[in-house]
């Protein structure tokens, strides 16, 4: 009977741990959305790439391989956000630090895009 319980409360937890990082993850989202233009364009350019490469006669692989990159374009640009918002709560100065860490969260996001790119390329013509 204690293991059941001792289970319940390990499942319980982790469900919890789950709910929380989901509205964690949330918050970042909008918040990124509220503050990020370029999060917008790029959320812009997966719908219509989504909606293309749902409308094209692709194999569900071809689809998702499309959809799963330029989702990556996302992640990316959160990621550069977490840096630059990061690098600006310590000091909104010029560093020659501070302009790398945000230069490398820029590369990130470009090397995604051109990834996302060359994905579409091999689709349609490969």
């Amino acid at each position: 009977m204690k293991a059941n319980c001792v289970m319940w409360e390990f499942w319980k937890r982790q469900v919890t741990r789950v709910w929380n990082a989901g509205i964690w993850s949330m918050a970042g989202t909008k918040a990124t959305w509220a503050s990020e233009p370029n999060f917008k364009q790029w959320t812009l350019a997966n719908v219509l790439s989504a909606a293309l490469a749902l409308s094209l006669d692709l194999t569900g692989l071809e689809r998702a391989v499309i959809i799963g990159f330029g989702l990556m374009i996302l992640v990316a640009e959160l990621a550069n956000t977490a840096i630059e918002t990061t690098i600006d709560r310590f000091s909104t100065e010029h560093h020659p630090l501070s302009k790398k860490a945000k230069d490398i969260g820029s590369a990130v996001v470009a090397l995604s895009a051109i990834n996302a790119l060359i994905v579409w390329l091999l689709v349609v013509f490969g």
